[in-house]
């Protein structure tokens, strides 16, 4: 994880969830609090979405959304991890989704299975597109401090 400080706050980028697609940190530190930027199921170093088939011109023709979750849950544990928090410091988590009808019930049969000890604060919002052919994005808050 690099750390880019500032009296009130540190830019954090983790060295094994996925670039940003943007000028952003994977997450800020202020305080006791862990502000973590959208988290979406890419993996790091590649630009192909785990599960996402795309026709010539880049649009969407199937996904595997179920794998989408797996894998940007991995991708905020290993930020939040990185930057000295633990999965079950999550205080609040917002999931973008791009189709709530179809994919809401797998999103919440998985969430229920990742997040069974540690309960945060959830919003989940439909959408109708994110910035890369993705199906859900996180996100989250944590709390870095004395356990």
């Amino acid at each position: 994880m690099s750390i880019s400080s500032s009296p009130d706050s540190s830019a954090l980028n983790s060295s094994r969830a996925p670039e940003p697609v943007g000028l952003y940190p994977h997450a800020r530190r202020v305080g006791n609090l862990l502000f973590l930027s959208g988290v979406g199921p890419r993996q790091r170093g590649e630009k192909h979405v785990p599960g996402v088939e795309l026709d010539e011109d880049g649009n969407i023709l199937r996904y595997d959304f179920e794998r989408q979750c797996h894998a940007v849950f991995q991708n905020v544990r290993y930020i939040v991890e990185e930057a000295g928090a633990r999965w079950e410091d999550l205080v609040d988590v917002t999931v973008f989704l791009t189709n709530m009808q179809d994919d809401f019930s797998t999103y919440n049969r998985l969430y229920a299975e990742y997040f069974a000890g540690a309960q945060p604060c959830r919003t989940t919002v439909e959408i109708n597109c994110l910035p890369t052919p993705i199906a859900i994005e996180l996100k989250c808050i944590a709390w870095v401090g004395e356990r």
